[in-house]
């Protein structure tokens, strides 16, 4: 007994499976037929007759949400969209497919081309995005949304209905409450455009008061206007937040620049007592050694074509550093103590150095690419991202800094550079070679010049002239900050970097740069020293 019921319940079970197995096929079969909900009107709709009709049938055939679609708005993007014998087929090359089924048809003799002017185009890109709200990629459908806020009008609110009615996602669903109040805040009913102008005072998108900015300049109604203008106020004051930590994120990486510029210079500045005129192309070498690299490694290793930065930082470097030291031996050692006259020479240094890169290089800028871990940036607000590039170069600018107040204060050739710097006389009796220290000072001072200038070449552009935008305002920052003051640099670099923002949004750049020297001058009037005053026997002498 218990055989038979085993036996019966194997055969029924490969019977079930058969039965399922032939269910599968046929769906398979006729799974195109089910998919292609796309009639044959619809597509001839949509690809003749004006641009309204058109339009008309394109929306209502998006409104299905229909998969379909998407392929046949693309082919239309893409102009392979033909008409023939009263059908629309979709031509590629010698292959013909009906646009509706989706069948593969013979193709004809006598096509006639579908016209896609550019307001066609926008409704079918619109449309392609609208469909996109069905997708399955959260990151999709968020792109598709903003991409339609700039084109959302009543005609897609079945479409928005549809698509909020299967989001589940809270966040999305409140986007798309945000879309439909975009569509409605045009709408021809006074009722509708009140609550649509009541539903964006929660926005917290740029576009959104670009868009009220608008309404505001065309409504009619009294009510209606004071809805949008208390909407547009809320949206102002929260998006002012981002404006605000906007430019102090813009001062504070200008300042980290600015940092990076006068470290180099307050070495051989601040601490030597060279007025050197030559810092800005020596930082110049520094990005051209970067655009050298880059080259090398499109070249010779295009798989690590995105690390090519980290070998730019040390070759930098090395190569401003080598530069600096034959600087210095051939002219600068010659001129200590006289700083007209190192003015003078670096001056003229600076015009060789500039002259040569022309030589070399040519007189126009080159192209120095940011690796892929340093394109983009992070969204902290809607209307506030902040560059991969610029927030690199803040971390780049700190750990210089660590390094060389490091070696100035904890290795022994900051302490011969110090003992050189207060007392010459008494450290050479000592037996400090006071030569090689300069030396070694002033490479140090240019290789940083050299770091500066590889980190500018991620954020600007690369010439002859890049170290002449600098050198004027490192000197002020080591001016300002205290003179041998590595402290005072910080502060003064960042200070100014901030300052100058505030003021570019104020009075413009060219005035900013005006009140900046004006306030320095005024300060250095007051404060001779500067922000950090050196103290000690050297300070007396």
């Amino acid at each position: 007994m218990g055989q038979r019921l085993r036996r019966l319940a194997v055969l029924t079970f490969s019977r079930a499976a058969v039965f399922t197995r032939l269910l599968f096929l046929l769906a398979l079969a006729l799974a195109p037929h089910f998919a292609m909900a796309l009639t044959a009107e619809q597509a001839l709709a949509i690809a003749s007759g004006d641009s309204d009709s058109r339009i008309a049938a394109l929306n209502a055939a998006a409104a299905t949400g229909d998969p379909a679609l998407a392929g046949y708005v693309r082919a239309m993007l893409d102009d392979e969209v033909k008409l023939a014998d009263g059908k629309a087929l979709v031509v590629k090359g010698e292959a013909a497919t009906d646009a509706a089924t989706g069948q593969a048809v013979p193709l004809p003799e006598a096509l006639e081309d579908v016209i896609v002017n550019n307001r066609m185009r926008r409704e079918l890109s619109a449309a392609l995005a609208a469909l996109k709200l069905f997708s399955t990629d959260r990151a999709e459908r968020l792109a598709a949304i903003e991409e339609l806020k700039t084109q959302a009008d009543e005609s897609r609110l079945p479409l928005l209905e549809k698509a909020a009615a299967a989001e589940t996602d809270p966040l999305i669903q409140a986007e798309l409450a945000q879309l439909k109040a975009y569509a409605l805040i045009s709408s021809p009913d006074r009722a509708k455009r009140l609550d649509a102008a009541a539903l964006l005072a929660d926005s917290q998108q740029p576009a959104t008061r670009s868009l009220l900015l608008e309404k505001l300049a065309e409504e009619q109604d009294a009510e209606v206007r004071a809805a949008i203008q208390k909407s547009l106020d809320a949206v102002a004051a929260r998006l002012a937040w981002g404006e605000r930590l906007g430019v102090l994120f813009t001062g504070l990486s200008l300042g980290s620049i600015l940092l990076l510029v006068a470290l180099g210079l307050a070495i051989t500045y601040g601490l030597m007592g060279v007025i050197n005129m030559a810092h800005g192309e020596l930082m110049m070498i520094g990005a051209y050694a970067t655009f050298v690299v880059q080259n090398l490694f499109r070249e010779y290793l295009p798989g690590w074509f995105d690390w090519y930065v980290l070998a730019a930082i040390p070759v930098a470097f090395l190569v401003s550093a080598g530069v600096g030291a034959v600087l210095e031996r051939s002219v600068i050692r010659w001129l200590y103590g006289r700083p007209l006259e190192t003015l003078l020479a670096t001056w003229g240094i600076s015009l060789i150095l500039m002259q040569a890169v022309r030589s070399i290089f040519g007189a126009q800028n080159v192209g120095v690419e940011n690796p892929s871990w340093l394109s983009g940036g992070l969204q902290v607000l809607p209307n506030l991202i902040l560059p991969y590039n610029r927030l690199a170069i803040l971390v780049f600018a700190a750990l210089v800094l660590v390094g060389v107040a490091l070696l100035i204060s904890q290795t022994r050739l900051g302490l011969f550079v110090r003992g050189v710097t207060q007392n010459r006389r008494m450290a050479s009796c000592v037996g400090i070679n006071t030569a090689r220290v300069d030396t070694y000072a002033f490479s140090l001072g240019a290789g940083i010049a050299g770091l500066a200038g590889c980190a500018l070449s991620q954020v600007g552009n690369v010439g002859p002239d890049l170290g002449q935008s600098y050198i004027v305002d490192s000197f002020m920052v080591v001016v300002l900050g205290g003179v041998g003051q590595l402290a005072g640099t910080v502060y003064a670099a960042l200070g100014l970097g901030v300052l100058n923002k505030l003021l570019e949004g104020w009075q413009g750049a060219v005035m900013a740069k005006i009140l900046v020297l004006v306030f320095i001058v005024i300060f250095i009037q007051k404060r001779p020293q500067g922000i950090f005053a050196m103290k000690g026997r050297s300070a007396e002498a």
